[in-house]
């Protein structure tokens, strides 16, 4: 790999990083967001994700989702656990993807591709040439 794909590679991972990361953290440190309006809105499959809202259930989705995106985007900024941040991203993205899809239209200026999909397709790239060890802390664990 030539350094200017290992650069790409590394301003892919320390973006999505940042996005991943700030999204995380200003849920947690927001007192009352909540993905119930996110999930009450579920156009696609509404029968699974109104099992999320469950007043048992939607406190550990809240949880899951305000510390999911800040451990994902803390792994790709560092470069550490990259694979593992990389699916629990793809996994994440198809989560946000379905409940807002009514399809073929995901939103009003998007056709069956949104920002959702374009996240999951980077996760992928990040996940296939192992960018953790391109320039991050992935590269002291060989």
């Amino acid at each position: 790999m030539d350094t200017m794909q290992k650069f790409s590679l590394l301003a892919l991972r320390l973006s999505m990083g940042w996005l991943f990361l700030y999204a995380g953290v200003t849920k947690i440190l927001d007192p009352v967001w909540s993905a119930e309006g996110y999930l009450k809105g579920a156009k696609s499959f509404p029968e699974f994700f109104n099992l999320f809202l469950s007043p048992s259930i939607l406190p550990v989705t809240n949880l899951l989702n305000e510390w999911g995106l800040t451990l994902i985007g803390l792994s790709l900024i560092l470069g550490i656990f990259v694979r593992w941040a990389s699916i629990a991203g793809l996994f994440l993205m198809l989560l946000y993807y379905f409940p807002i899809l009514d399809f073929p239209y995901p939103n009003a200026h998007s056709y069956i591709i949104d920002e959702h999909i374009i996240y999951f397709v980077a996760f992928l790239v990040l996940l296939a040439f192992r960018s953790g060890r391109v320039w991050g802390l992935e590269s002291r664990f060989k």
